[in-house]
C-alpha cells in the first residue's frame, strides 16, 4: 500500500504542476512586494519606536542630577533593547544609542562608533563610518538629544523584518489554505480534458473514427481537431494498405494456381526421381505460398467486416467444430495425428460464420501442424458464466510464456521453430476475437507440454 502511495506521489501530474506553479507564482509575487518594502522603507523605517525615544530622554532629564542613577537606568534600556533582538537571533541589528544633554554625551552604548551627528529631529540619514552604513535618527527635547543608531541596508532591514515573522509566516500560513481551492479550481478546470482521455481509452485498436466529444475551449479544441485530423489520416492509411494486400493477394493466386497446376502435370511425366524430388519441393512451396495468400485474404477480410460493423448472427459453434473438424480430418491423417472433440452441448455465439470458420481452422490446422507424428489434437467446448469456452490443446513443442503476447503480432514466429509458417494464424485468430468481442488466452497444455489456446465468446442472449 505504502509503495503504490509513494508511486502515486512520484509520478507527475499535471494538477500537481499547475499547483506548484500557483504556489510559486505566490511566492514570487510575495516576494517582490516585500522588496519594494525594503527598498522603498529600509531609509525611512526605525526598529526603535518614538516612544522609547521620549522614555530615553525622560530618563536622562529626571536622573541628571544623579549621574550614576543615570548611567544605570540608560544601560538597562540600552540592553533590553539589545536583548530583543537576540531573542530575534539577529543581535548584529541591535540599535545603539548615543545620548546627550547640554551637548555633553552623557550615554553611548559600548559598540557605538563615535562622531555621529543625525542631521536634524525626526530626520533619518544614513552616514557611513569605515565602510559600515548606519542609520542616523534624532530626537529633541530641551536640551537632550538621544540618537539611534542601526545597521543601514535593505539587506539588514530584511533579516530584522523576517525576525518578527513578516516574510515567511503570512507564506506559511496562507499556502496550505490555498492549496485545496487550487487542487478543487484546477480538476474542475480540466474536467473538459478528462472527457476527451476517457473518450480515446474506451476506443479499440480498429476504431478510428473521429473523437465525438466537441469541447468549446480554444486549447483542447485544438488538440480534439488534430487528434481527428490524425485518425483520419490512419484510417486512409490503413485502408490504402489493406486495399494493396487485398489486391496483391488476389492477383497472386491465380498464377500459383496454375503453376500447382503445372507442376502437377509435370510430376506425372517425370521418371527421374532426382526431378520428381525437386518438383516436390515446387509444390510445397506454392502451397505455403497459396496458404500465405489466403492467410492475408483472411485477415483482410475479417479487419474489413470489424469496420465495417456487420450484423452478427447466432451460429452454431458446436456445429461449427464438427463440419471443420471433418474437413481437417485429411490433413491430420496424413501427419498421424488424432482429432478429438469435446463438445456435449448446443451453444451459440452471435458472429459471421466466415471469421469463426477462419478461427477454427487456424487454431486447429496450427494445432495439427506442431503435433508430432501419433499424437493428438483435443478440441473442447463448454459453457461458463455467460460465454462459450473454446480450448485447442496440442503435444507439441508449445511456447515460451515470454512470447505469448507477442505471438499474436503479425508475421512473429517464435524462435527455433522447425515447421515452416508464415507467423499470421494467431493473428488472424485474435483479430476476428476481438471482432467478436471475446478474449484469448495461451496456457501450458496438461501435463505440461504443448500449448493450450484458450478462446472465450460471448453466448447469444437466449441462453445467457
Amino acid at each position: 500500500m505504502m509503495g503504490r502511495f509513494w508511486a502515486m506521489l512520484r509520478r507527475p501530474t499535471l494538477v500537481r504542476r499547475l499547483m506548484v506553479a500557483q504556489m510559486l507564482m505566490l511566492s514570487v509575487l510575495w516576494s517582490l512586494a516585500v522588496a519594494y518594502v525594503l527598498f522603498e522603507g529600509a531609509g525611512e523605517a526605525s526598529n526603535v519606536s518614538r516612544g522609547v525615544l521620549h522614555a530615553i530622554i525622560s530618563v536622562a532629564d529626571n536622573l541628571a542630577e544623579q549621574p550614576a542613577r543615570q548611567q544605570q537606568s540608560l544601560r538597562a534600556i540600552d540592553e533590553a533593547l539589545r536583548e530583543e533582538f537576540e531573542m530575534g537571533q539577529v543581535p548584529e541589528v541591535a540599535p545603539r544609542i548615543l545620548v546627550w544633554r547640554n551637548g555633553e554625551l552623557v550615554y553611548k552604548s559600548p559598540d557605538a562608533p563615535s562622531g555621529i551627528r543625525s542631521a536634524g529631529p525626526e530626520q533619518m540619514e544614513v552616514v557611513y563610518i569605515k565602510g559600515q552604513a548606519w542609520r542616523s535618527r534624532s530626537l529633541v527635547e530641551g536640551t537632550t538629544r538621544v540618537t539611534v543608531l542601526e545597521v543601514g541596508g535593505a539587506w539588514q532591514f530584511f533579516i530584522t523584518i523576517n525576525s518578527h515573522g513578516y516574510y515567511l509566516l503570512p507564506l506559511l500560513i496562507s499556502l496550505p489554505f490555498l492549496l485545496l481551492p487550487a487542487w478543487l479550481s484546477i480538476r474542475l478546470a480540466m474536467r473538459p480534458w478528462r472527457k476527451v482521455a476517457q473518450e480515446v481509452a474506451a476506443r479499440g485498436p480498429q476504431d478510428l473514427r473521429p473523437l465525438t466529444f466537441k469541447p468549446p475551449h480554444g486549447e483542447l479544441a485544438a488538440l480534439v481537431d488534430n487528434i481527428n485530423a490524425l485518425l483520419q489520416r490512419v484510417g486512409t492509411s490503413a485502408a490504402r494498405e489493406r486495399s494493396f494486400i487485398a489486391d496483391a493477394t488476389h492477383e497472386l493466386r491465380t498464377p500459383l494456381a496454375a503453376m500447382r497446376v503445372n507442376v502437377e502435370a509435370l510430376q506425372g511425366q517425370a521418371s527421374d526421381p532426382r526431378q520428381q524430388e525437386l518438383l516436390d519441393g515446387i509444390l510445397n512451396s506454392g502451397n505455403r505460398a497459396a496458404r500465405l495468400v489466403g492467410q492475408l485474404l483472411q485477415l483482410t477480410r475479417s479487419e474489413v467486416q470489424a469496420e465495417a460493423g456487420e450484423q452478427r448472427r447466432p451460429q452454431a459453434l458446436d456445429v461449427l467444430l464438427q463440419d471443420r473438424l471433418a474437413a481437417l480430418s485429411g490433413l491430420a491423417q496424413a501427419g498421424d495425428i488424432e482429432l478429438e472433440l469435446q463438445a456435449s452441448v448446443s451453444l451459440r455465439v452471435p458472429g459471421q460464420r466466415e471469421s469463426l470458420v477462419s478461427l477454427i481452422d487456424n487454431l486447429v490446422e496450427n494445432a495439427i501442424k506442431y503435433s508430432p507424428r501419433g499424437t493428438s489434437v483435443t478440441v473442447s467446448l463448454h459453457a461458463e458464466r455467460g460465454q462459450a469456452v473454446l480450448h485447442v490443446a496440442d503435444q507439441g513443442p508449445g511456447i515460451a510464456p515470454a512470447l505469448y503476447d507477442r505471438v499474436f503480432d503479425r508475421f512473429f514466429r517464435a524462435p527455433q521453430q522447425a515447421q515452416p509458417g508464415s507467423g499470421l494464424g494467431l493473428s488472424i485468430v485474435a483479430s476476428v476475437v476481438q471482432q467478436h468481442g471475446g478474449t484469448i488466452q495461451l496456457h501450458r497444455a496438461s501435463g505440461g507440454q504443448g500449448l493450450l489456446v484458450e478462446v472465450r465468446l460471448p453466448l447469444a442472449s437466449a441462453e445467457v
